[in-house]
């Protein structure tokens, strides 16, 4: 698509802008409604353009893009009505003679960056957000998974409009121009590094974000924590599509004493996952592969570095070029100054370390950049406490991994280096809208406020402060 065509398109949504604003909610859900049908009735078209563009299993496309559209839809739906009602809200003794509300409205135009990892589900999360505040959206999915580009492009084209929400598809010289074009809103989902470029352009505008990023979410193991049941949820959070996942577990803390005992149960979770049958991970239609040869290479070059300044492989390591294949790996002896230690591994390589104190494991958290995830371990209600209480991140979950995604209920979204702005339920639904807020004068007056000031108008001010 040429720069006057993405214009052209931009151009339509923003003269439809005020329209869809008046929209009620009765609109919104029935739109909602028929792209949650539409979906159900193309999941096999869905799993085919994963699998197609990564080998995604059946169960992780229908688990991890399909399953999480389809309760955040149903959840829009059940209470996006009160949503766009009237928030009323108290007066204090200052504004009194006045009533005053919160009333959301949308921003207006958005833009939606999708990445390459859940091509379907995070193309569309955002998108049902925007619908349900009444914005128009454009939605630039990733180039590296063209299947599920076609899949996005091809479900909107039969839902909507252009002039409401439109597909443009293409590589970053097309997120460049559309990031030129003065947008309301923009919602990114991606790496720091390109956040911090969209966060760029986006001041230009002055158009406001939500920016899902990344980094290193570790997960902290006490010595008191269930070692079979943490190992298979750790193994799960992290090998679930393939380890590219933002929030997936990128490396753990084990305390001392455990282990050895949690390495050796990962490995047999691992062998239990992928291998059940002896015919080797690689023959597994449960996993995954790597969704292109620069990502692939990249991981290899994490590996080989720790590899090579003393870490060693406890499991895994076996890799083929032609499929993109990396089997699970595990990693231990590993050390800060490694890179692996240091960037986001966006990959099925685990690096597990151990520490002795729990004040160990919260310093090593704290010295890195705020993580989008923080995942605890532990049967001690003292010990999980102490860790939220002296770490930051963008949402912590205990004795659970990676479903604070799928949960309507709370906000989802980083901190900082790992992402400004939340998604999820009503949180997404504010994202896209204004909170303004409305006062109305029912009686009295402000005429005694007004000039010229006395020095008994003075005295009287200072003294009714402490009544404010």
């Amino acid at each position: 698509m040429t720069h006057a065509q993405i214009q052209g398109v931009f151009q339509k949504q923003k003269n439809n802008r005020l329209f869809l604003a008046q929209s009620d909610a009765k609109v919104r859900i029935a739109k909602l409604k028929r792209l949650q049908g539409y979906l159900l009735d193309h999941i096999a078209e869905a799993c085919s353009a994963t699998r197609e563009d990564f080998s995604k299993p059946e169960a992780e496309t229908i688990i991890g893009e399909l399953l999480v559209l389809q309760s955040e839809i149903s959840y829009t739906v059940k209470h996006l009505k009160r949503w766009l009602s009237p928030q009323k809200q108290s007066s204090t003794l200052s504004a009194i003679g006045t009533s005053a509300y919160i009333q959301y409205e949308p921003k207006g135009c958005a833009l939606i960056i999708a990445p390459w990892n859940y091509p379907i589900n995070l193309a569309f999360k955002p998108l049902i957000s925007a619908i349900a505040a009444g914005c128009t959206a454009i939605i630039k999915p990733s180039e590296l998974t063209p299947n599920s580009s076609a899949f996005v492009k091809s479900v909107v084209e039969h839902l909507f409009q252009p002039d409401e929400v439109a597909v443009i598809e293409g590589d970053a010289d097309v997120a460049t121009q559309l990031l030129s074009l003065p947008f309301n809103h923009i919602f990114f989902t991606g790496s720091p590094l390109v956040g911090k470029i969209v966060m760029k352009a986006a001041a230009e505008n002055l158009a406001s974000v939500t920016l899902e990023l990344g980094g290193k979410s570790p997960s902290i193991v006490d010595e008191t924590a269930d070692i079979p049941m943490t190992a298979r949820l750790i193994a799960w959070g992290k090998f679930f599509n393939n380890g590219q996942t933002c929030i997936a577990p990128d490396y753990v803390l084990v305390h001392h004493s455990v282990h050895d005992r949690f390495v050796n149960e990962i490995k047999n979770v691992v062998n239990e996952m992928y291998n059940k049958e002896g015919k080797g991970i690689e023959e597994s239609l449960s996993y995954a592969r790597i969704v292109n040869e620069k990502h692939f290479h990249r991981l290899l070059s994490l590996l080989s570095d720790a590899t090579e300044s003393g870490a060693v492989i406890k499991v895994g390591g076996e890799s083929r070029l032609s499929s993109r294949f990396i089997a699970p790996i595990v990693l231990t002896n590993v050390k800060d100054s490694m890179r692996i230690m240091n960037e986001e591994i966006f990959g099925p390589i685990l690096p597990i370390k151990s520490y002795g104190t729990l004040q160990e494991a919260v310093d090593h958290v704290n010295k890195g950049e705020k993580p989008l995830a923080l995942y605890i371990h532990s049967k001690n209600k003292n010990n999980s406490e102490f860790i939220l209480k002296n770490t930051s991140a963008g949402n912590a979950l205990v004795n659970e991994v990676l479903t604070q995604f799928g949960n309507p209920d709370i906000p989802f979204g980083g901190v900082n280096n790992s992402g400004i702005g939340k998604s999820n339920g009503i949180y997404g639904f504010q994202e896209f809208s204004n909170a303004k807020g409305v006062m109305r004068r029912r009686f009295g007056t402000v005429r005694f406020l007004f000039p010229p000031y006395s020095e008994r108008f003075v005295g009287w001010l200072k003294k009714g402060l402490k009544w404010v």
